[in-house]
């Protein structure tokens, strides 16, 4: 039974591998990709040129598939203003920065902007004294009505 599972294991884990590997093979050159940047935004920010060359094309798709592609279930703005959240708590001046920029870009105004920052804050607090006090957490989910 052993014996089997580690089979299958292994076979698995070689299936998902050749997978990546195609995936890779099918990956942009990173000249490919830089070109793509550069008609993107102009130029190819030094953060993409610092990325390992092996790994750049598959940054880049993330990039462009999240926050350049038009056809996102969230909008622009909506987006800027999670990511800015998220920059506030990391906390990342390069992020909060240009979150804070793409968001006024997409219409944000300066109470959204606020708003968005200060409710990371509150999930922030109250996470810090859920987990800090270790409340349980079956107690907590029945308390606001279970699942």
């Amino acid at each position: 039974m052993r014996k089997t599972l580690a089979i299958a294991v292994i076979a698995a884990g070689t299936t998902m591998l050749a997978g990546s590997f195609a995936a890779a093979q099918e990956m942009p050159t990173v000249e490919q990709t830089y070109r793509d940047i550069e008609a993107t935004f102009g130029t190819v920010p030094t953060h993409f040129k610092a990325y390992p060359k092996s790994a750049v094309a598959g940054a880049w798709a993330m990039t462009k598939g999240l926050e350049i592609k038009g056809d996102n279930a969230l909008e622009p703005k909506v987006k800027a203003l999670i990511n800015l959240a998220v920059a506030a708590q990391i906390p990342c001046r390069y992020c909060t920065w240009f979150e804070t920029k793409m968001a006024r870009t997409h219409g944000a105004s300066e109470a959204e902007i606020a708003e968005a920052v200060t409710q990371a804050a509150y999930v922030r607090h109250w996470s810090t004294v859920l987990n800090g006090l270790q409340v349980d957490f079956e107690t907590f989910k029945a308390e606001f009505g279970g699942e």
